[in-house]
C-alpha cells in the first residue's frame, strides 16, 4: 500500500494561506467592533437629544400665560421670559399639566426654566409657583457648540422676544449645533397665548 502525505512545501503554503485568512478575519472583526462602538455612542447621543427635545416640546405645548411672583414677592413683568443663549434664562414660563397622583396640596401648574450653560442645556423648576427659587438644574443635553433662538409673534419671526406681560409666542425656533450630531433646527408650537 502506497500512502503519500503532504510535503513540507505544501504544508508551509497551506499554513501561509491560513495565516493570511486569519489575519484578514481579525482585521474585519476589529473593524466591526470599532464600528459598533461608534454606532453605540452615536445612538446614545441621539437618545439624549430626543429626550431633551421631547421634554422641551411637552413643556412648551403646556405653556400658560400666568405671571409668577419673585422671591421678594414682587410680580414678574412677563408671563414668558425669553433670552438669548448665554445671557440668563433661555426660556422661563409656567406650564400646565403637572401631574399630582397623590393629591398633594399644590397647584397643577409649574414654573420651568431652560438655560444654556457651558455647552449644556439645563432645565430647572420651582417647588412652588410664587416666591420660590428654582431647584438644582437637570442637565438635558451636552456638547452644544452654538445656539440661536427665534420667536414667532403676530405672524412674524423675530430674533428677540417683544411680547407683552401676558403674551406667549406662537412658535419658537431653536437652532443648535451639537457635537456628533451637527446643526439641528427645531420648531416648537405653543398654545397661542390662551389663558
Amino acid at each position: 500500500m502506497n500512502t503519500r502525505g503532504f510535503t513540507l512545501i505544501e504544508m508551509l503554503v497551506a499554513l501561509a494561506i491560513f495565516a493570511m485568512i486569519s489575519a484578514a478575519a481579525v482585521a474585519v472583526m476589529a473593524y466591526a467592533a470599532d464600528n459598533q462602538g461608534v454606532v453605540r455612542a452615536r445612538m446614545e447621543r441621539l437618545g439624549e437629544f430626543q429626550r431633551a427635545r421631547s421634554l422641551l416640546r411637552t413643556d412648551l405645548g403646556q405653556a400658560a400665560t400666568r405671571r409668577v411672583r419673585n422671591g421678594d414677592g414682587s410680580p414678574a413683568r412677563r408671563a414668558f421670559v425669553a433670552g438669548q443663549p448665554g445671557h440668563g434664562p433661555l426660556l422661563g414660563f409656567v406650564r400646565r399639566g403637572w401631574a399630582n397622583p397623590d393629591a398633594d396640596p399644590r397647584a397643577s401648574m409649574r414654573y420651568v426654566e431652560y438655560r444654556l450653560a457651558d455647552g449644556r442645556l439645563e432645565r430647572s423648576s420651582r417647588p412652588a409657583l410664587d416666591g420660590a427659587g428654582t431647584d438644582a438644574p437637570q442637565q438635558l443635553l451636552s456638547g452644544i457648540r452654538a445656539a440661536s433662538i427665534r420667536y414667532r409673534y403676530r405672524g412674524r419671526w423675530l430674533s428677540g422676544w417683544p411680547g407683552g406681560g401676558g403674551d406667549l409666542p406662537e412658535a419658537i425656533e431653536l437652532d443648535l449645533d451639537i457635537e456628533a450630531l451637527g446643526r439641528i433646527r427645531q420648531t416648537f408650537l405653543l398654545p397661542g397665548g390662551e389663558a
